[in-house]
């Protein structure tokens, strides 16, 4: 049964509802949701020994700190514009993956910052990083195929990635 505000659509003898611009927000909703997640649970880790972080010994390519200060809200924005522009302008079927990989990936750099800043399992830290680095760039070509300036405005985000993964490993090798 549909309701009376949406349409039908028949696909091989069975009706489906169109959900269009519900399944839209309802994207929408999980993009912001796991967005602010993401940066809050990253940002309680992060802090949570600042004693240890600094006493590490520091790859030679790490950036200067202001960097980290500039591209990590760049790409927590750039995260939530480009998941609303898929979300409400996209089909279900390019907006639900790219939602699926964006929930995998900030669960691997969650994880990352866990797994870092809390029982110091740099190795593991490291792996999870690299994981969640593929999947920001598999993010970033669905939504390049979907949207080309919203793939544009994420390859930041997997470019950072790519060099904290370089970053975590550094660490991780560094006795």
């Amino acid at each position: 049964r549909c309701f009376p505000t949406c349409s039908t659509s028949s696909s091989g003898g069975i009706t489906v509802p169109d959900v269009g611009l519900r399944a839209g927000q309802l994207v929408a909703t999980g993009v912001v949701v796991t967005v602010v997640a993401y940066a809050g649970l990253a940002t309680r880790w992060v802090s949570s020994d600042p004693g240890w972080y600094a006493g590490l010994v520091k790859p030679s390519w790490q950036p200067p700190d202001w960097v980290f200060g500039v591209a990590w809200p760049y790409n927590f924005v750039a995260l939530v514009v480009a998941g609303l522009v898929l979300a409400l302008t996209t089909p279900s079927s390019t907006s639900l993956p790219w939602l699926g990989l964006l929930v995998a990936s900030s669960a691997g750099a969650l994880t990352w910052a866990y797994l870092f800043y809390v029982p110091h399992r740099l190795t593991a830290a490291a792996i999870a990083l690299a994981v969640a680095a593929v999947l920001a760039w598999a993010l970033t070509v669905v939504a390049w195929r979907a949207v080309p300036w919203a793939g544009v405005a994420l390859t930041p985000y997997a470019v950072w990635l790519s060099v904290a993964t370089s970053l975590a490993v550094g660490f991780a090798r560094t006795p």
